[in-house]
């Protein structure tokens, strides 16, 4: 029996994605999710600013001192030596996770706001990768976009949850919840060339979870208004959505191998992040 961790806790859609891993390779992702996730819920919590701010600190200070007494701490040290991830990624990581501890955090721009999904999410996606022995660079971009794809569903989803909470990464209107999801469309698109590289043993599972978080924003679509958007509540895909989009993703896998490889579409938006991060650095 696979140990329970914080990714069957909250992530759904990857722990339906990960059944079809390989035990050892599931086992390290899960390491990796439950140090994001712990990140993550240090700045979601319900705390007052000053104190979240102050556990952000002495947890970013227990992983650059290698607190090894912290499981987790000591988990995703053990990623990074053994897959040779860079540690710029984690910093990357931390950057944009903190950028959201602030009682107001506007974006203003389309070159800020891929930054910041490069920041909480491509990382994600690229420590992912190496995890599962991607090697080609373009891949590993592939992946990013893939972690940045994920974060603009998020986005458009959360828009009324995240402003609740003083975060302003897109307008509360309809039109600009659209031109997000269309955004992420052409990242899960640019990422579907990149999981070719990817072992086949490993390349279903992250094809499903492409599928599934896809229909997040596919099911948003469908509300057509800001009015039926905001009165659906939180959307999600339901376990029967999730197989039918396994099914789907079969034939993904089929047609992947058919598939010409080309150099990933997505060179403006790396460019933009380029600006203030190296991705070369980090691949």
């Amino acid at each position: 029996m696979r140990k329970q961790s914080l990714l069957h806790t909250h992530a759904k859609s990857f722990s339906w994605a990960g059944f079809f891993l390989k035990k050892t390779i599931f086992q390290q992702c899960s390491m990796l999710y439950d140090f994001c996730r712990t990140v993550d819920d240090i700045v979601d919590d319900h705390s007052d600013l000053k104190i979240k701010k102050i556990n952000f600190i002495h947890f970013k200070k227990q992983f650059l001192q290698k607190k090894y007494t912290s499981k987790i701490i000591k988990n995703i040290w053990y990623l990074l030596i053994k897959e040779n991830i860079s540690k710029k990624i984690i910093l990357d990581l931390f950057d944009g996770v903190q950028s959201d501890l602030k009682s107001k955090h506007i974006i203003h721009d389309k070159k800020n706001l891929y930054i910041y999904c490069y920041r909480v999410a491509g990382t994600v996606g690229l420590m992912m990768a190496k995890i599962l022995q991607v090697k080609d660079r373009d891949s590993l971009l592939g992946a990013i976009d893939l972690g940045i794809a994920m974060q603009l569903t998020n986005i458009a989803r959360d828009v009324n949850e995240d402003k609740k909470n003083g975060r302003y990464y897109i307008r509360h209107n309809f039109n600009e919840i659209k031109k997000i999801i269309f955004k992420a469309e052409l990242f899960y698109e640019s990422a579907f060339v990149a999981c070719k590289k990817i072992p086949l043993r490993s390349r279903l599972a992250i094809l499903i979870a492409r599928r599934v978080y896809r229909q997040i924003g596919r099911k948003i679509l469908q509300k057509n208004n800001i009015y039926n958007y905001d009165k659906s509540g939180k959307i999600y895909v339901n376990n029967f959505e999730k197989l039918v989009q396994t099914i789907f993703s079969l034939f993904d896998l089929f047609f992947l191998f058919f598939k010409q490889e080309k150099h990933s579409h997505m060179k403006l938006e790396h460019n933009l992040i380029n600006t203030k991060i190296k991705l070369n650095e980090r691949i």
